[in-house]
């Protein structure tokens, strides 16, 4: 429910000052001034020579999902197995790695990143966006360890020793989101995100859900603008609030949408989440259009929109996407960030593996900010070798056909279409029908048949709805 925000108001300057304020100026200043303490602080303690950077590798891996992500993520998202190691040599000896998720990430590590990185000092090129996610991670790595140093030394002053995590899934049958949050819960998380969606019951999942955990575990579930508009919304919002558990409902409906936005601010006491940048930050802010944001991307652009969020007041969850290189990179973040008090995002959950010697250890919430060297973690490189593979020419695109029933008999059905949202578009044009009870979809298996095939092929062209 929605509460005052108790993180530390480092950056805070008033309400008038702040709409007044110019945001790209005021964290354009505050990110050059991080960049150029950072770069100096390595520069301090590890020579440049050592941080020069001698050679880059990259493995491609698979990682295998765990059970029940596996038979759900199976339907959409089936490429987010695939994961690309960067391994950074400097000069001193010292090694960084990181991660690309290759086909879900805001920026892929290139070809001409890694030739443009070769030879330069480690330290003045972590701070660029620019290089993708799996390399910048690994400098950060590298330098931190070559400056004996958490990588969180390199990003600001601790603030934090400890930041909250959510546990992460897909949409799922009513049965699987149950499951999942009671495995969260076993395992030291207090809080669940996952997705809302017109094909699955959103009312009996989080009824069930709500029966297998505590009144303080709290369930956040993200619609992506599948709600469609505020009259349609709020009446299920108001359904939903009713479970302790809802804590914090994302993108209900168009983020654009700045007069419905406004409506569900008044209409739910439950947090409001909106992805940082749409609409412009001053817009969301000003008119104040949601209780906070979701932020990511690259190092700088992220600590950029961090301060944004801090001056406003704003709270936020950090959205870095992976296994659990990824999330060991997020915990330094969280240790920096004063307004990164809503549990982070990164997904590496669904995995049967972390590919770390040792598990991210979450306990009432909150995993420990690491005060090792570098990322803290080291990579399981037995682990590596065996899940490596030959790094995909395209996005695999296995064929898929996915059926969502009514109770009234009603069919509808999704072939892939080679492109990743190809059942959320729908959802958000307004083809499928809008949001019921009893609704349930579940991935046809793929039998070989003329049938199967007769229905793939028409379903791909657009959703296929056949009448009870």
């Amino acid at each position: 429910m929605r509460s005052h925000n108790k993180s530390i108001a480092t950056n805070r300057i008033s309400r008038r000052n702040f709409l007044s304020t110019s945001l790209a100026g005021v964290a354009g200043t505050g990110i050059l001034s991080t960049i150029a303490n950072s770069v100096q602080a390595a520069e301090k303690r590890a020579s440049k020579k050592h941080l020069r950077v001698e050679r880059i590798e990259r493995t491609t891996v698979k990682v295998p999902f765990r059970r029940v992500p596996a038979r759900n993520m199976a339907r959409e998202l089936p490429h987010w197995q695939y994961t690309e190691i960067v391994e950074v040599h400097l000069k001193s000896g010292h090694v960084g790695f990181g991660e690309t998720l290759l086909y879900y990430t805001w920026n892929a590590t290139s070809d001409e990143a890694v030739q443009r990185a070769q030879g330069k000092n480690a330290a003045e090129l972590m701070w660029d966006d620019e290089l993708g996610a799996g390399l910048q991670m690994a400098l950060f790595d590298a330098v931190a360890k070559a400056a004996e140093v958490p990588v969180h030394a390199l990003l600001g002053k601790q603030v934090y020793e400890k930041t909250p995590l959510s546990w992460w899934n897909i949409d799922t049958s009513v049965k699987d989101m149950a499951l999942e949050c009671a495995e969260a819960y076993k395992q030291g998380y207090m809080s669940y995100k996952t997705k809302g969606r017109p094909w699955f019951d959103v009312w009996a999942q989080v009824e069930e859900a709500s029966k297998v955990v505590p009144d303080n575990f709290k369930i956040d579930m993200d619609f992506n603008d599948t709600l469609l508009d505020a009259e349609r919304a709020i009446p299920i919002l108001k359904d939903l609030e009713k479970y302790p558990q809802v804590d914090i409902f994302e993108s209900p409906i168009f983020q654009t949408d700045v007069a419905g936005n406004k409506k569900l601010m008044a209409a739910t006491d439950v947090n409001i989440a909106m992805h940082y940048g749409t609409p412009d930050p001053l817009v969301a802010i000003r008119e104040n259009i949601c209780d906070g944001f979701v932020i990511g991307h690259g190092a700088n652009e992220l600590m950029a929109s961090a301060a944004v969020a801090a001056m406003a007041d704003k709270p936020f969850w950090l959205q870095l996407v992976g296994t659990g290189i990824t999330a060991a990179f997020s915990l330094h973040f969280g240790g920096v960030l004063s307004h990164a008090t809503w549990p982070a995002v990164n997904c590496h959950q669904l995995y049967k593996h972390n590919l770390l010697t040792e598990p991210i250890v979450v306990k009432d919430g909150f995993a420990k900010v690491p005060d090792k060297p570098g990322l803290g973690y080291e990579l399981d490189r037995d682990l590596i070798e065996k899940l490596r593979v030959k790094k995909p020419s395209d996005r695999p695109e296995p064929p898929r056909l996915i059926e969502t029933t009514w109770k009234d008999g009603r069919k509808m059905y999704f072939g892939n279409t080679g492109e990743v949202n190809f059942v959320l578009t729908p959802g958000q044009e307004g083809v499928i029908p809008f949001f019921e009870r009893g609704v349930d979809t579940r991935l046809v298996p793929n039998d070989g048949s003329k049938e199967w095939k007769e229905l793939y092929r028409k379903a791909s062209r657009k959703p296929l709805l056949i009448k009870g």
